[in-house]
């Protein structure tokens, strides 16, 4: 009840001094002293908080770069379609974006292993089960079979 008297009566007293009260100038209302600050304060702490936050979306960037990197090699390697958005924030970064040394140092070893791979001793070689001695005692055996059988016929 005594705010509605106090919000009611109060703004009629206001007017009825005249304005007899001092008031403080509008400069002196600002963010700088409600902060406790001077002006010059302010201002260089305004200039602080803007290089932090300049600095923060830097790094952001470069690692959402990063991570781009990271996808688009993965897309080539399993040959899927590019991403733009990736292409975007590769170039964002103007480029200064590497792959880290680690997965750098791994796929350098998957890349090893599939080019043993898909040659044709590591074909043979990944084949279970496989005895290479046998093998070759077959592929000789069919061979000398080839042979007599062409000694035997008479139209050669």
């Amino acid at each position: 009840m005594a705010f509605m008297v106090k919000h009611v009566v109060g703004g009629h007293l206001k007017n009825l001094t005249g304005g007899l009260t001092e008031e403080k100038p509008e400069a002196e209302k600002s963010e700088a002293a409600a902060k406790g600050m001077t002006q010059e304060e302010f201002e260089e702490y305004q200039q602080q908080l803007e290089e932090e936050k300049q600095e923060r979306d830097a790094s952001f960037a470069q690692k959402k770069a990063e991570r781009a990197t990271v996808r688009s090699h993965f897309r080539d390697k399993y040959r899927l379609p590019k991403n733009e958005v990736d292409e975007t924030q590769i170039q964002a970064a103007k480029d200064d974006v590497e792959l880290p040394t680690e997965l750098a140092k791994m796929i350098a070893q998957d890349n090893q292993e599939e080019e043993q791979k898909q040659s044709v001793l590591g074909q043979l070689t990944n084949i279970q089960n496989l005895d290479m001695n046998n093998l070759k005692e077959k592929a000789q055996s069919g061979l000398e079979e080839l042979k007599n059988s062409a000694e035997k016929c008479s139209l050669m």
